[in-house]
């Protein structure tokens, strides 16, 4: 059986492939494991300056895996409140590990984004996409209210109304709508996501990592903090920069107006 999570390196850039193509790269309680374990490690390896999450095949992730919750739809309401739960809370690491990671997660979409699929890109930094993905937040359609921090995500992305919108009505938009509402931030030709993705990801890997852990600390911050309260967390992580290699190096090329080769500290 092949494993349902693909990690492969080139240089400082982890590239992490979603490998269930059969079913669409739906999730399974093994790639949700498999998940967490990759960012993990990723977080203890200070020489990775980039992730990039992608799926095997024609699409990205078809979100849950709904033809194993029908064959188990015989179990009693108890059951399978228990059972979804305690999967749910399983993706919680995943998340978080996500979120606190002190390095940009590209996320490269191709094909069909649907459900814990949105909920994935939505928690990378970034993504680019195919012009011939497309997209559905689908929950509503078995039935389900989102989960994989999609609710949190959304709202903060396109608006309470747009976000309440696509979460009731499930309704599919294709790549063009998605870059207008900022879910993603470049749509590029089908043929050419893969390069474009490589080209990112390497420009994201040579740039000032210890400077995109503070970036992310700090917007993520901003939503729950108070004005004063983010000015000196500004503060903080600018002396904290200030006091690392590649604010030396920086400086340094500007004045001798060449490029920058950060290092990453």
């Amino acid at each position: 059986m092949s494993q349902p999570l693909l990690i492969a390196r080139q240089g400082a850039v982890v590239t992490l492939t979603l490998n269930r193509p059969e079913v669409r790269n739906a999730l399974s309680r093994e790639m949700t494991q498999q998940m967490e374990q990759a960012f993990r490690d990723i977080e203890r390896d200070a020489s990775c300056r980039c992730v990039v999450v992608r799926g095997q095949g024609d699409h990205f992730m078809a979100g849950g895996d709904v033809k194993n919750m029908h064959a188990n739809r015989e179990r009693t309401p108890a059951q399978r409140r228990d059972e979804f739960e305690h999967f749910i809370n399983q993706l919680h690491p995943t998340m978080t590990l996500m979120r606190r990671l002190p390095k940009p997660i590209l996320a490269s979409v191709r094909g069909g984004v649907a459900g814990f699929g949105m909920s994935l890109m939505m928690a990378c930094d970034l993504a680019i996409a195919g012009e011939d993905s497309f997209y559905t937040l689908a929950y509503c359609h078995i039935g389900v209210s989102p989960d994989g921090s999609s609710t949190y995500s959304l709202p903060r992305l396109v608006g309470m109304r747009k976000a309440m919108e696509i979460a009731m009505l499930g309704e599919r938009f294709d790549a063009a709508e998605a870059l207008r509402l900022g879910l993603v931030n470049k749509v590029v030709a089908a043929a050419a996501l893969e390069a474009e993705t490589a080209k990112l990801a390497a420009r994201l890997a040579a740039g000032p990592t210890r400077a995109y852990g503070h970036i992310k600390r700090l917007l993520h911050a901003s939503l729950g903090r108070d004005y004063e309260s983010q000015l000196q967390a500004e503060a903080e992580a600018f002396a904290d920069c200030a006091s690392g290699a590649d604010f030396i190096e920086g400086i340094t090329a500007f004045v001798e107006k060449r490029p920058p080769r950060f290092q990453g500290s």
